[in-house]
């Protein structure tokens, strides 16, 4: 313990819940990329259909209409509790889906049923983790656990990505679940190690007097009157429409009908733009206090718009993979900076609900995606990809002036290092 205590960047590890929370969220992102890789590749190839394809991705967000609520069941309930039964739900979900297919049993109806059981919960996971974090650490440790925590996810992305292909190349999608399955169960019994935040008297005695609603409307009403959570809530809903899609959901259909290569290939372009994903919140983890939170979310997310207009335009696997592990460094820049930023302009009683709201605007992925499906079809990938970035990147530009005095001026409180 003596090495992170000398540690800046591992200063969060001294914390004993976050040395639990860490290893559970690890163990979940795996499990995550590995069942979204294994069966968008299984619905591509069964149906062969990209409409079923966006169908499938964007099922796995059904559930962001419901991030708020969680929020508000985190305050009231206890985050701790939230978020050891999202981790039972996931567990037990994956292990229906592990004996259908250990059977042969497994059709793509089942696929997207599950999906859609598993999509009302998982789009609410970032929150609960969010909110772990505000209730668990110190202000000054916001942005280097913000990073930290975010590895769970890139890592996961690059790691979980090449391991999901090799398994069901090698093994076939059955004992490929097994897998799935074990790290589910693995962040279950992690999750029971976190720290469960005692409430004041005051406030158990009042929350039955208070609706689940008011709690919900009340955040929503302090989101929209504090500019700097505005302007992040509005950024997040337009990368989720515009640059999610062409990064996430839709890279089996370019490694199949761009690229014209395998599981392996689209192993490649996942891990690619994880990777870059992956050395920027390292890099976070490291120089994450030096940095100007609130710009470099806005700074960031221009460069990841130009990066992607960039990608779309390459039919080389190799300049794909390249492009996306910048496209996903300037991603997490973006991402990881925008978290911390909410947590510290946001008042302690309010954080779990702004965190909600915040995953509310992944809502708009499933509309990119579903529209992303026809406008492919009828006008290419190429052509549709280029008109996302080009109006994210409009956008993006449009919401740092709107609020360039909360967002882009040195001197706002969202800048403060």
């Amino acid at each position: 313990m003596s090495t992170i205590a000398r540690e800046p960047a591992l200063a969060p590890f001294r914390v004993r819940s976050f040395r639990f929370q860490w290893p559970s969220d690890l163990a979940a992102s795996w499990a995550f990329e590995m069942e979204t890789l294994i069966l968008g590749w299984y619905i591509l190839v069964e149906t062969g259909s990209v409409l079923l394809l966006t169908l499938f991705a964007s099922l796995q967000y059904v559930g962001t209409l419901l991030s708020p609520m969680f929020g508000v069941a985190g305050h009231r309930m206890g985050n701790k509790r939230v978020y050891c039964a999202m981790r039972g739900i996931y567990a037990l979900l994956a292990t229906l889906l592990m004996g259908l297919a250990l059977t042969g049993l497994l059709q793509p109806l089942h696929v997207f049923v599950l999906t859609a059981l598993m999509g009302l919960v998982r789009p609410s996971d970032l929150v609960l983790r969010h909110a772990l974090i505000g209730e668990t650490l110190p202000v000054g440790q916001f942005v280097g656990a913000a990073s930290i925590s975010r590895t769970t996810q890139d890592s996961a992305r690059v790691m979980g990505a090449l391991t999901g292909a090799g398994l069901v190349a090698a093994l076939g999608i059955g004992p490929a679940y097994v897998v799935v399955a074990a790290f589910y169960f693995t962040s279950l019994l992690l999750a029971f190690g976190v720290a469960a935040r005692a409430r004041p008297q005051a406030d158990q005695a009042a929350a039955p007097r208070v609706s689940v609603w008011r709690d919900l409307r009340d955040g929503l009403s302090y989101v929209w009157n504090t500019p700097p959570l505005l302007a992040a809530i509005w950024l997040a809903l337009l990368v989720n429409l515009t640059a999610f899609p062409l990064v996430n959901g839709l890279l089996p259909y370019v490694a199949r009908e761009v690229y014209g290569t395998d599981q392996t290939g689209l192993g490649y372009l996942v891990a690619g733009f994880a990777g870059g994903a992956l050395i920027g919140s390292l890099l976070l983890t490291r120089f994450g206090h030096a940095v100007q939170p609130a710009r470099m979310m806005i700074g960031a997310c221009v460069w990841w718009y130009l990066l992607t207009l960039l990608f779309v335009q390459v039919d080389s696997l190799a300049a794909g993979v390249a492009l996306l592990l910048l496209s996903g460094f300037a991603q997490s820049l973006s991402m990881v900076t925008m978290a911390a930023m909410l947590l510290r302009s946001s008042e302690e009683r309010f954080r779990s609900r702004v965190m909600g709201i915040r995953m509310l605007a992944i809502y708009t992925l499933p509309i990119g995606l579903m529209a992303s499906g026809p406008l492919i079809e009828h006008f290419g990938f190429r052509m549709t990809g280029s008109a996302y970035c080009l109006i994210g990147l409009v956008l993006t530009i449009g919401i740092g002036l709107r609020w360039r005095e909360h967002v882009w001026q040195g001197t706002a409180p969202s800048n403060l290092r």
